[in-house]
């Protein structure tokens, strides 16, 4: 327990700065120059924005999707690191699951962004089940299991379909180790 001696230059520098507060804020001068502090607004304000908004959300969600597909499910899958007896099979299977996992999450993000703009989100409804079904599949992936590389690589093609009759170009952005752990 620290003495009260090291303890009261703290509290008098606390009690001053809230004595000092608590006099500016009670002054007329105060209102005023809070009246002319412009806060950034981080949400859109006009319907074109936020369709702009949901547009390059789901553009970045269903990218990173896309990539963690591609980067460590297809790529391993077709390299035949997912085969019984490979080099590294455990460890392939399981950065597999993680990132199905993370490719999930991310496709319910891109179709939640595509809620706010109606043409996207009518491209999307289709894909919907299909996304939703992927549910159970990183499990299946942590198996080996070949026709959920199939079923994950046939809904990433969907959703870049989706998009591309709608304008919106969905680019593989492939996330970090990290990035996949965190989700």
């Amino acid at each position: 327990m620290p003495p009260i001696r090291a303890l009261a230059p703290v509290l008098a520098l606390c009690s001053a700065l809230l004595v000092g507060a608590a006099a500016c804020a009670s002054g007329s001068a105060t209102r005023q120059v809070a009246a002319y502090i412009a806060v950034p607004s981080a949400s859109p304000s006009t319907p074109a924005q936020r369709q702009q908004l949901a547009r390059s959300r789901f553009a970045l969600s269903a990218g990173l999707a896309a990539g963690t597909v591609r980067e460590w499910i297809v790529k391993p899958w077709k390299s035949g690191e997912f085969a019984d007896g490979a080099q590294g099979r455990a460890a392939t299977l399981l950065k597999a699951g993680l990132a199905g996992t993370f490719a999930y999450d991310r496709l319910k993000g891109a179709r939640y962004n595509a809620k706010d703009d109606p043409a996207l989100a009518r491209a999307l409804a289709p894909v919907s089940a299909s996304i939703d079904a992927l549910k159970y599949l990183p499990g299946k992936l942590r198996q080996g299991d070949a026709a959920a590389v199939a079923a994950f690589d046939a809904v990433i093609r969907k959703v870049k379909a989706a998009g591309k009759s709608v304008g919106v170009t969905v680019h593989n952005q492939v996330p970090s180790g990290p990035q996949l752990a965190r989700g």
